[in-house]
């Protein structure tokens, strides 16, 4: 199973504990140079003692910061807002769907209406800013770009698909 980048975790408080494990260590000088010199010098039995001490106090220290912080208010990232897009379709069908970028491409998942005069299928997306490929379906079976949006060069499964720029 790969890692997952930082910008991809999911649980909060996971996300907040990787953040703090990925801080500096700062010591006080002077104990860094105590100890190092005490390791340098082999030190006594009794002495590794003591340093094994002061690793589980800064240890139980950062356990604590964390514990502390994950009881602070989650302030969830800044998700950069949606905008409303319609889409409109004048086609002759019992049923029309767009698929896309923005809904995995499941034909049950973005189904549009039809208009109180029956000509003109709509449905209304809320998208966050970014570019997306689309295509209508039409009676489950005919593939439509939109003949408002502008076409997209090439198509993985050679059906028409359209692009659509939210910014």
């Amino acid at each position: 199973m790969p890692a997952e980048r930082d910008d991809e975790i999911r649980d909060p408080t996971l996300r907040r504990a990787v953040a703090e494990l990925r801080q500096p260590v700062v010591l006080d000088p002077e104990v860094e140079r105590g100890a190092l010199s005490r390791i340098q010098a082999g030190g006594s039995a009794r002495r590794r003692v003591r340093l094994g001490w002061l690793g589980a106090a800064l240890a139980a220290g950062i356990a604590c910061l964390l514990l502390a912080r994950s009881s602070a208010p989650i302030h969830p990232p800044t998700v950069s807002a949606t905008r409303p897009v319609l889409l409109r379709l004048a086609a002759p069908a019992s049923r029309v769907a767009v698929v896309g970028d923005f809904n995995d491409w499941d034909p049950a998942a973005t189904p549009l209406r039809r208009t109180d005069d029956g000509a003109i299928w709509t449905v209304e997306l809320h998208l966050k800013p970014g570019r997306y490929h689309y295509t209508f379906l039409i009676d489950g079976r005919r593939w439509a770009g939109d003949p408002a949006g502008p076409r997209a060069v090439e198509s993985d499964f050679g059906a028409p698909v359209s692009v659509l720029t939210v910014s």
